[in-house]
């Protein structure tokens, strides 16, 4: 049709006739044209949620198994003249104390932006390096069992280890961010980061927390390789950490001997020594077979297995739940950081490195440390003092946890946002 012929006027009184026929044809009346003017959005649910539920609930779960177990693990220590003068249910009181003043932490935390951690990266980095320093001043930090690992704050033990790891994983992912352009380069992308590395490593081994080093090194590392490092450079890098370890253990008698129980735990002088622990872990993992002995049912912490309600906390689950009850806590911690990466792939693919390599990051210091902790246990790993995540007695520790995971929660919750059209 020529456009010099159009007649607007015609067309609309054709499209009137045409509609007009329409609604005689469909038995409607008269009035407005059969279309909608308006949608009630309220009136439909979301398919997008403002957070990950299940998330939530996992951590909640291992949080309230682990103040069980907690419970259980440590309702015979009163029996012991080293802790006479507590009551059966002390631990059990103040890790539930710990968990609500976590839980309520975690809140706050989750209000934060991304961006604000990313601005307080650095300098909450310096924290954890001068609290480091701090612990070891002596009759400022707190010694057990011939460790200086904690500063006493009324309330609870603060251990700055746990705050490092913390620190370590946002000031990684700040600095790949910052470092993205150089990252094919060695001295200038990966050399600052390794001597910050270093220096906490220092400080820990001064503690000595080779433990905690292991974890803070595996998650600096694997947020180097998460952020694109070079992969010649990265194998580079885990062949010096992997020396530097062994170089430890050769330099240290102690160390030593611990590695040589761990291949030999049943040698009688072992397993009266080095491979106590070890031993009575694999003793009620044995206990426990399939369905376990039962909640509360547990021999080996009768004073058999040291530490019981914190390092070996596992090994009473496994003698009290049996297979089924390990293979549910490795199950759930298998989600969980198959979680936190998907959510940190998610931050990335809308453009926010710096979140989705938190995220990431999150998620190894997560699954590092709890197989470290598991592998104690089975006697998998030598002998290390780490906690298993969520669910060991500790204030600092579970504290922790919490934050970054709360902070994790604060990055679905920005994806979400961008997701639904929003500003993060």
């Amino acid at each position: 049709m020529n456009a010099s012929a159009f007649n607007p006027r015609a067309w609309l009184g054709g499209l009137r006739d045409r509609v007009s026929n329409w609604r005689g044809q469909h038995g409607e009346g008269h009035g407005a044209l059969p279309v909608r003017d308006r949608i009630n959005i309220l009136a439909q649910p979301s398919k997008v949620m403002g957070f990950d539920q299940s998330l939530v609930w996992v951590v909640l779960s291992l949080l309230a198994l682990g103040l069980i177990m907690v419970y259980s693990a440590s309702i015979a220590l009163p029996d012991s003249p080293k802790f006479a003068k507590y009551t059966p249910t002390y631990f059990f009181h103040r890790h539930l104390f710990f968990l609500i003043l976590s839980i309520m932490v975690a809140a706050v935390v989750t209000q934060i932006p991304l961006s604000t951690w990313e601005r307080v990266a650095p300098w909450l980095f310096v924290l954890s390096l001068l609290l480091l320093m701090l612990v070891l001043i002596p009759h400022v930090g707190k010694g057990v069992n011939g460790a200086r690992r904690w500063l006493p704050l009324g309330v609870m033990n603060f251990q700055p280890s746990e705050l490092a790891k913390l620190a370590i994983t946002l000031y990684a992912a700040d600095y790949m961010v910052r470092k993205m352009e150089v990252k094919e380069r060695f001295f200038r992308a990966v050399a600052p980061m390794a001597v910050a590395v270093a220096v906490v490593g220092l400080l820990l081994l001064a503690e000595p927390d080779m433990g905690a080093f292991m974890v803070i090194a595996v998650i600096a590392m694997s947020i180097l390789f998460l952020g694109g490092v070079n992969g010649r450079m990265f194998f580079l890098i885990t062949a010096v950490l992997v020396g530097a370890f062994a170089l430890m253990v050769s330099l240290s008698p102690w160390r030593r001997e611990r590695i040589f129980a761990y291949l030999d735990p049943w040698d009688e002088k072992n397993a009266l020594g080095k491979a106590y622990q070890l031993t009575h872990s694999l003793i009620a993992f044995g206990r426990g077979e399939i369905f376990g002995e039962g909640l509360g049912s547990s021999l080996e912490k009768l004073h058999y297995l040291p530490e019981a309600h914190t390092d070996f906390l596992l090994a009473v689950i496994g003698e009290e739940l049996g297979f089924i009850g390990v293979a549910i806590v490795i199950g759930a911690f298998f989600w969980l950081v198959r979680r936190l990466f998907h959510i940190g792939r998610q931050a990335i693919a809308l453009d926010r490195v710096f979140s989705g390599l938190v995220a990431q990051g999150v998620g190894v210091w997560m699954g590092g440390q709890a197989f470290i902790n598991m592998g104690v246990n089975l006697g998998v790993l030598p002998t290390k003092g780490l906690t298993l995540p969520l669910m060991s007695y500790g204030g600092s520790g579970v504290m922790l946890n919490c934050i970054a995971l709360a902070i994790v929660l604060r990055v679905d919750i920005e994806n979400r946002q961008l997701m639904r059209g929003g500003r993060a």
